[in-house]
This record gives C-alpha cells, structure tokens and sequence, in this order.
C-alpha cells in the first residue's frame, strides 16, 4: 500500500510539472488560450441547424405552457429604424433578450415559458418571434400585492399590449441613453429621442390567430421553420453584412425556455431497427411531401467537336458547336431516413410509436418474416461496413 501511495504521489507531482511546463510554452509563445479572439463568421441560417430546430421543438413537452391556461399569441419585437445604434452586434440582441425575460418575470409573477426565433428585414435589422403566454391583468400586480415595500417599474398597470410596447422600448435604448447620460453635450440626442418614439408606436406586436393555429409540435415547427422552405422569405435567414465581422454574429437562432424534451430511448435489434426505418419511410413517402430544385440542362447537341482537325488553341473555339445552359426549376418528392437513420416528424407521435409496437409485435410472432428480415438487415449491415472500409481505404491512398 506505501509503495502503491508514492507511485500515486509521483504520478500526481509530474502531471503538475507537465501542466506548469505547458503553461509557460503558452504564455511565452503562444499567449493565454482563455483569451482568444473569434475568427469564425457566420452569413446564414445552416440548414443543419433547421432540421435541428424542427426536432427539438417536435420533441417538446408543452404542458407546463397549457397548464397557464392563457392564450398564447405570437408575439413580434423588432428594433428602430437606426438600428445599429442600439444593436451594433448579435451580442446586444441576446442581451435585450435576458434583460425582457427577467422583466417579464418581475412585472407577471412568473418567468416567460416558450420559444423564440431570430430573424431579419430586408433592410437587415433584426426582429424576434416570441411564441409564449399572454398574462392577464395590469402589469405589477402580483407584485404590488405580495411586497411589503412595492416598488413601481416601468409598465406596472399596463395592459399586456401596452406593456409589451414601453417595456420593449426601454430594453432597447437604456444602453444608449445610460451612455448619453455619462456625457453632458452629446449630439445625438435629439436623434435618439425621435428614434424611440417612433420605436414605441410601432416596435411590438401580439397576434393572437397566429398563435392560435398551433394545434401540434409539426405545425409549430413548420411556422419556425417556413422561411427555409420558401424563396421569397428567404432574406430573412441571412445575417446583415454589418453582423459578418468575427465576433459580431447573431449566435443561435432560435430556442426554447422554461420547457424539457418528453422523449423516451428504446434500444432494438439491427433487425427491428432496419424494420422501423422502412415503415417510417413509406409512412413519409405516403404524405407526399416535395421540395422544389433547379435543374441544369445543356443544349447544343452532342459531343463538342471542331470540324478542322487542324485548329489547336484557343482560336479554335470560335468553330465549335454553341451550347446554352438553361435552368427550371421542378419538385422532387423528398425521401427521409434515406440511410436508415434520421428523424420524422408527425401530428401525433405518440400513436405512431404505438403503431410501430404493434407492427414488431406482429414480425415477432411470424417467424418467417423475422428471418427474411434479419437477413436483410444482415446484408445491409455488410454493405455498410464495406462502404465504411473503402472509404477508409481511399482516405489513406490520398493521404
């Protein structure tokens, strides 16, 4: 046991010294790793994080948010017309974000509970969709009625609409005007002024048939989702120009709060694995979804060839067949669980899950069907594996 102790003590004393040593290497060469500067940009919304935003908000437990009993609108806050003056960076966003959350909190009585999604106008500022409960009632009451020493804020016995207005307005601009306060002659006042004005009559809205259209999760992550599925919304995934410099990113795009994932793992047999996949990709194929392309087509005919075997270089192009590219653009259905793994997302989880349960069932108990199954998902398995080997042994012929 002494000799185990000092073998421990000497294994402890040279991982330090090999932790000291490194950090002298960086600090001396390299400088301090916690403070570095980022060198990645971002231009769009990724389509990865689309098909993740469309997952997460199907597996979402909403009750905490129906348990309120309020109706839940979708609710809209937008920024000024000079809106880099309060929003110079994605940062200042998520900050009015926290700041509007904990207000919430302090002006109802409970903490907002739902989920938002960053966009932008075509003019490149950026706007916010709240999906969350209405409260009812002025603004401060619980407060006003539960604290010995009440305290007014701004908003307190206001409407939810009015409120939404004064409070979002001061959010945006306390920065700006804390900073103007600090200087004595500032020259933008009268600018900053205006600006919130105009801010206050039009910088916030609550719609409530929107909101009320959200019967199910796909529905609701279909509406978050819409933009990427449609053109002419398009613009409003992209980040503006002034928000591409490192480090002034908008930073996530959407998100949730105060709810939790209801989802629940079942571990399978590759062979019911591979059994599942195929019934959920004729279920998708079934609802005949499709997305819209651009295919290229060229004309001109055939294989380009000059008809003076003589002419070499450049010069010979002006001989050669005319060929034009032309461009349409046509749906193709879209086909999910291409490979086996993926995602689907339905109206009604739950009885899909149990139709999945009854149709395992039903493989089980016919033993032909497994084995042919268990066959197939064998021979599957196999050409996987060997696709995953070639590959590997490509990477190391090109390495």
């Amino acid at each position: 046991m002494a000799r185990r102790e000092r073998t421990a003590e000497r294994a402890q004393e040279t991982a330090r010294k090999n932790a000291s040593d490194l950090g002298r290497y960086l600090a001396e060469y390299v400088g301090d790793p916690a403070v570095t500067e980022p060198t990645r940009t971002v231009q769009v919304w990724s389509a990865k994080s689309r098909s993740r935003m469309t997952r997460v908000l199907a597996e979402l437990d909403y009750a905490p948010m129906l348990r309120l009993g309020l109706k839940l609108p979708m609710t809209t806050l937008t920024y000024p017309g000079d809106w880099l003056l309060v929003a110079p960076t994605g940062k200042a966003v998520k900050k009015h974000m926290d700041v509007f959350f904990k207000r919430f909190g302090r002006a109802w009585g409970f903490e907002w509970l739902g989920i938002w999604k960053l966009e932008f106008q075509r003019r490149g500022a950026a706007h916010l969709h709240l999906w969350g409960p209405r409260p009812e009632g002025p603004a401060g009451e619980f407060r006003r009625l539960t604290q010995v020493r009440y305290r007014p804020a701004v908003g307190d016995g206001l409407p939810y609409r009015e409120w939404l207005s004064v409070v979002w307005t001061d959010v945006v601009f306390a920065e700006i005007e804390k900073e103007m306060a600090a200087r004595k002659n500032d020259a933008r006042r009268d600018h900053v002024a205006e600006q919130r004005r105009r801010h206050q009559l039009a910088g916030t809205g609550v719609d409530l048939k929107e909101g009320e259209r959200m019967t199910d999760p796909k529905r609701l992550a279909v509406y978050f989702s819409k933009h990427g599925s449609y053109g002419a919304k398009e613009y409003q995934n992209q980040v503006p120009i002034e928000w591409q410099a490192p480090g002034c990113g908008p930073g996530r795009f959407w998100g949730y709060k105060g709810l939790e994932k209801a989802t629940a793992g079942i571990e399978l047999a590759p062979a019911d694995a591979v059994f599942v996949a195929r019934t959920l990709r004729r279920l998708a194929r079934s609802q005949g979804v499709t997305r819209q392309v651009t295919v290229r087509r060229t004309v001109g005919g055939g294989e380009v060839r000059s008809k003076y075997g003589d002419v070499i270089g450049i010069a010979g192009t002006a001989y050669l067949p005319q060929t034009k590219t032309r461009y349409r653009k046509v749906r193709r259905p879209v086909v999910r669980l291409a490979s086996g793994a993926g995602f689907l997302c339905v109206n009604d989880g739950p009885s899909i899950a149990a139709g999945l349960a009854r149709a395992l069932e039903r493989r089980l108990q016919d033993p032909v069907a497994a084995r042919r199954s268990a066959e197939g998902a064998e021979a599957k398995l196999a050409r996987l594996r060997a696709a995953a080997d070639n590959r590997q042994l490509s990477r190391g012929l090109f390495q």
